[in-house]
């Protein structure tokens, strides 16, 4: 199973959801999955453009369990 840590990640950047929606260009859901149990749903160009707008590794938004 895979657990998101992008809360955590936003956490330590300061950044909100509209915040990172706004400088990511993705939607405010797409924010909100990637953040809950849906993260693997997400394409890998969704998480790399998280991950480079928080500037972050894509494998430092989640964790296997």
């Amino acid at each position: 199973m895979i657990r998101s840590k992008l809360k955590d990640r936003m956490s330590d950047a300061g950044m909100t959801i509209q915040a990172l929606a706004d400088k990511t260009g993705l939607s405010t859901n797409t924010i909100t999955r990637a953040r809950g149990d849906l993260i693997g749903r997400c394409t890998l160009d969704t998480l790399a453009t998280i991950a480079t707008a928080l500037g972050v590794k894509v494998k430092d938004l989640f964790e296997e369990e």
